[in-house]
C-alpha cells in the first residue's frame, strides 16, 4: 500500500489532481492518502516528482517491530488480568498461531492471485 513520506513531499498537489479516485488530499502541508478508498493503481507512485509516494515494503521492519511489541504488551496484560505468569507463554503461543494463520492466508491468497494473473 502506498504512503507519503512527509519529508520528501513538497505539496505540489500533482498526486491530488491525478488520483483517479480522488483519495489523496492535502492535510497539514502534506499529501495524505485515504487508504479506505485507494485502489492501489500506482498512479501516485508514477507521477510524484519528489518520489515522496513510497511503497509499504519499506515499512516491513517497522511493522515487524510493532507486531513484537504488541505481542509483548498482550503477554503482560494476560499475566496481569489472569493472575498468572504462565499466561504469558499461553498468550505468546496464541500470537504465534495468529501470525502463522496470517501467513497461511497470505500464501493462499497469493496463489489464487497468481492463477488469476494467468487468466488475464
Amino acid at each position: 500500500m502506498p504512503w507519503i513520506n512527509g519529508e520528501d513531499c513538497d505539496c505540489c498537489g500533482i498526486c491530488v489532481d491525478e488520483c483517479p479516485v480522488d483519495k489523496i488530499v492535502m492535510k497539514d502541508e502534506e499529501a495524505e492518502i485515504n487508504m479506505d478508498g485507494c485502489i492501489r493503481c500506482g498512479v501516485c507512485h508514477d507521477i510524484c516528482p519528489q518520489d515522496a509516494v513510497r511503497h509499504d515494503g519499506e515499512k516491513t521492519t517497522e511493522r515487524i517491530d510493532s507486531n513484537v511489541e504488541t505481542t509483548k504488551r498482550y503477554m503482560e496484560l494476560c499475566a496481569k488480568y489472569l493472575g498468572d505468569e504462565k499466561e504469558k507463554l499461553k498468550c505468546l503461543n496464541r500470537m504465534i498461531k495468529h501470525f502463522t494463520n496470517q501467513k497461511i492466508i497470505a500464501e493462499k491468497t497469493r496463489g489464487i492471485l497468481e492463477k488469476l494473473k494467468k487468466e488475464i
